[in-house]
């Protein structure tokens, strides 16, 4: 098969975790690709997230690379067994930015949800109407068709959080987002409801940063920290206006738990935040 011309976020770190093993292991791409009869470039290829790879060669290149760790091991392997298709969200595949995508994929497989939000409610806890009204503001203005299939997709991205066993997913909201009106005060009182509604959710907790914290947080865009089902998968996902970015170094992982730890710790309790909720919204 020819390389993909545009792999997955998760597709892209499958390879990623696999060119980390090679280089932690002193390895070229050549010994690699001769040890799988294959050339460099087919290496490259695969840590690129380009070419698939098989259950078979990740474990005959994790032995060649003294890696002992069957647990990520065996985590590469599930990752390699996926196919394009057999998720909701490839519906939506050639419609929606792989950006979207890309979000609902790493909800999908996050055993641990970790979230600040800063001017908007979380994607996972909007109301239908609240997300036609913020991608209505986008510059220049989407079609209408667009505009609707990314409310639909938004709206089953919160399968994430109804299957049997959801992963726990931990939301800090600065008061700011509760106060935007955005769709006008119907639309971010029905918004507030639905927030104390799913606070309520097993697994979800919702904390609000106040306007009354004195303590600056290093978070002015939306983030996402998910956690793999091995540490050295879990990912930071950060919107811009540049675009949505992925981020995985041992680094970034450890300063943005850092900034989301004092981001809660400054937080009301969660009977505090139920009450500040209820009070904004009986404002409207």
């Amino acid at each position: 098969m020819p390389p993909r011309d545009n792999p997955t976020a998760r597709q892209a770190r499958l390879g990623a975790e696999l060119r980390k093993l090679r280089e932690r292991a002193g390895k070229p791409a050549r010994e690699a690709g001769a040890l799988l009869g294959v050339d460099q470039a087919k290496i490259s290829n695969i840590e690129s997230g380009r070419i698939g790879v098989s259950e078979e060669r990740i474990r005959r290149l994790a032995a060649h690379y003294s890696c002992a760790d069957t647990a990520l091991i065996d985590a590469l392997c599930a990752m390699a067994r996926e196919h394009r298709g057999q998720h909701w969200w490839d519906e939506y595949r050639g419609i929606l930015a792989p950006a979207f995508l890309d979000i609902a994929e790493l909800e999908h497989h996050a055993v641990h949800l970790r979230s600040m939000q800063t001017l908007s409610m979380p994607g996972l806890l909007q109301t239908e109407a609240y997300a036609r009204a913020v991608f209505r503001g986008g510059i220049p203005p989407l079609p209408d068709d667009e505009i609707e299939a990314r409310v639909e997709h938004r709206m089953r991205r919160r399968s994430a959080l109804e299957r049997d066993n959801p992963p726990p997913y931990e939301v800090v909201i600065h008061e700011a987002a509760l106060r935007m009106r955005f769709g006008g005060r119907e639309v971010t009182r029905e918004q507030l409801e639905h927030l104390l509604e799913m606070s309520e959710w097993p697994g979800v907790t919702v904390r609000v940063l106040p306007f009354s914290n004195e303590q600056f947080i290093e978070v002015t865009q939306p983030l996402l920290y998910a956690a793999g089902v091995v540490p050295q998968l879990d990912t930071v996902q950060k919107d811009s206006p540049s675009g949505s970015h992925h981020l995985d170094a041992e680094a970034e992982l450890q300063k943005h738990q850092a900034l989301l730890d004092v981001a809660e710790s400054v937080s009301l309790d969660v009977g505090q935040s139920r009450q500040l909720i209820t009070d904004i919204a009986r404002e409207l």
